[in-house]
């Protein structure tokens, strides 16, 4: 880094005995100065959280969600260091930054590279995914589901698969309002950077939460990565936004303000494929069949608006089919630039001699194919017979 660009470079030279390197990513406060957070404590702050000033923010224009390295001066008389010299942003220097596009200004186009989720165990949930719903880097993806569908286990399988088979994507999980068990256990068997609010926390910390995790997503694809976001769900997400929005607006049926949907959808559109490198994937679940007017029309607003969707059936998840889908409903736009050729034949082939029957019968139909081979190799040449 320049000298000029340097934070106190009179003493940048000088290290003091009370100087500390610390790391984190940004959170920017209401007052304009931050605060870095540890990522590996899914989100939570603490007193000891290194303190940046908001003249830094605003002369080397950081933004939320940039993973900085800095020195920082411990005082005795405060838990929190106070940053004064910035050695990285998101793993590069000041001046190598300066060449990045920002996110807004990166070229978005159609996914062309396919995440693969089929795991070394021969799991079928994922192994239909990677045939009917295939996934590719960029994609904007719903997972349409009833109560006790199994939404919860497919994003554990989807995390685990792009894990697995996609040592180059960072996959971040955001859970909002979610049960805290099933937080634990998200924490406990998926090895992902997490960022969690359970429904015994309040209404401010779900916002920041997902705005916190979406920030980061967009920072990290800034420095050319690829990201695949899982979110659970879009609909709790824009119930929190919902509640939070005052009574200003106008309010559609079931309670739903007009203005409401305009973050989360925001957060959902920033999935995409950037022609110059960098990708975020958001996969999120949203929720039907609640009994909730509120439930069925953000479903219906976010319906249409990805490039992705797998629609979960009740009445095939009542008779214990995994994964409960409803083939005709499901899949992906422009799925030819995802799968190669014989894949592409082999998932419209099924498709068609599933067509005619009851979404229960075909899902059944479809698991039994899927578990007599243990890959999707095997698959196609069983259907070749």
């Amino acid at each position: 880094m320049s000298t000029p660009n340097q934070t106190d470079a009179s003493t940048a030279s000088k290290p003091q005995d009370n100087e500390v390197e610390v790391s984190g990513i940004l959170e920017v406060l209401q007052n304009k100065s931050g605060q870095l957070i540890d990522p590996k404590r899914n989100g939570k702050t603490t007193p000891s959280d290194p303190f940046v000033p908001r003249e830094l923010i605003k002369r080397f224009k950081l933004k939320q969600g940039n993973f900085i390295v800095a020195k920082a001066l411990h005082n005795p008389r405060h838990p929190n260091p106070k940053v004064r010299f910035i050695e990285t942003i998101d793993g590069a220097t000041i001046e190598e930054r300066k060449r990045r596009f920002s996110f807004q200004q990166m070229v978005s186009i159609a996914p062309e590279e396919q995440i693969h989720l089929e795991h070394a165990d021969g799991r079928v949930t994922t192994r239909i995914m990677d045939l009917f719903c295939p996934i590719g880097k960029g994609t904007r993806g719903l997972i349409v589901a009833p109560p006790r569908t199994g939404k919860t286990t497919l994003l554990h399988d989807i995390a685990a698969g792009v894990l697995q088979n996609h040592s180059e994507c960072h996959v971040i999980v955001l859970l909002v309002d979610e049960r805290p068990e099933e937080v634990t256990d998200f924490k406990r068997s998926v090895d992902a950077e997490i960022y969690a609010s359970s429904n015994d926390e309040e209404l401010s910390n779900h916002l920041r939460m997902a705005e916190i995790a979406v920030e980061r997503a967009k920072r990290m694809v800034e420095a050319g990565k690829d990201v695949v976001l899982l979110l659970d769900s879009i609909t709790r997400l824009a119930r929190a936004y919902n509640a939070s929005s005052g009574k200003g607006g106008r309010t559609m049926t079931g309670g739903l303000d007009v203005r409401a949907l305009e973050k989360p959808r925001q957060i959902f559109s920033a999935a995409r494929n950037c022609e110059d490198g960098g990708s975020l994937t958001i996969i999120a679940t949203a929720l039907i069949e609640t009994g909730s007017k509120m439930d069925d029309l953000i479903f219906q607003e976010f319906k249409g608006t990805g490039n992705m969707e797998m629609v979960l059936d009740r009445k095939a998840a009542e008779l214990r089919l995994w994964p409960a889908i409803n083939l005709n409903a499901s899949g992906t736009r422009k799925e030819e630039l995802l799968l190669s050729g014989k894949f592409l034949t082999g998932a419209q082939f099924l498709r068609r001699a599933l067509a005619g029957q009851k979404i229960e019968d075909a899902a059944e139909t479809m698991i039994d194919r899927f578990s007599q081979t243990k890959n999707n190799e095997e698959f196609l040449k069983l259907l070749e017979r």
